[in-house]
């Protein structure tokens, strides 16, 4: 039965952030698919429904999450042909119990940038500038991953997600851009699942250096046995 890897986006950004380095790994052999919420989403069901629907029932799947996606991946795992998971940089659910959308500390901030809807701006208005300029790796590509951004309600980040029991029984593994998913990096670790670092580097690294983040991918798709087609 064939192997696809999922690619799965953070539902405020969108397919853009992982376009390189699907580019590098399809060019490479692999089949890859990148799963968009393309409608701006209001609830996690929302969420949830369109990585479902871009998920094939016919084939194997290794789902690799980004950022707040990696919240989906027991729902997906219990729906799906899911044999393996890698979290790039991403929230880490527990084994079993719920996984919320923000920590609580987080929640705080979140209310604050809130506009009197309840809508939060888009992602990278939640950060000072200087900060947000040094995720991207030019100005063309800055400009077609804003264009994706969606603006969510805060509502959304207030919510949880149900984590079924067994969903991490399945192979994973975590690569962490830098310290931000320390905790859940080691956590990771914990599970002796494999674990890569890259040190010195940002939240979007997959736009910086799609190369090294797909080498690091194939590498970690080998120590689960995965194999390209």
């Amino acid at each position: 039965m064939p192997t696809s890897l999922m690619l799965l986006p953070s539902p405020l950004l969108g397919p853009s952030v992982w376009q390189p380095v699907a580019q590098v790994l399809d060019d490479r052999g692999w089949d890859v698919v990148t799963c968009p919420v393309s409608a701006p989403p209001q609830t996690t069901q929302d969420v949830l429904d369109a990585f479902l629907a871009a998920l094939p029932l016919d084939r194997e799947l290794v789902v690799i999450p980004h950022s707040n996606a990696g919240a989906y991946v027991p729902a997906l795992v219990m729906q799906r042909r899911v044999v393996a998971s890698i979290f790039v940089d991403a929230v880490l659910p527990p084994d079993r119990g719920r996984v919320p959308l923000a920590p609580a500390a987080f929640l705080d901030f979140l209310r604050g940038i809130a506009d009197k809807t309840g809508l939060l701006p888009v992602w990278t208005m939640w950060w000072d500038e200087a900060d947000v300029a040094s995720l991207f790796p030019d100005a063309v590509t800055r400009a077609r991953v804003e264009g994706e951004q969606q603006r969510l309600p805060l509502s959304y980040f207030e919510g949880s997600l149900p984590v079924p029991e067994g969903w991490a029984s399945r192979p994973g593994a975590y690569l962490a851009f830098g310290d931000i998913y320390a905790a859940e990096r080691d956590e990771a670790a914990r599970r002796q699942w494999p674990v890569r670092t890259l040190p010195a580097t940002n939240h979007l690294h997959l736009l910086n250096d799609p190369v090294q983040v797909a080498g690091e991918l194939e590498s970690l798709l080998g120590r689960l046995g995965r194999v390209r087609h």
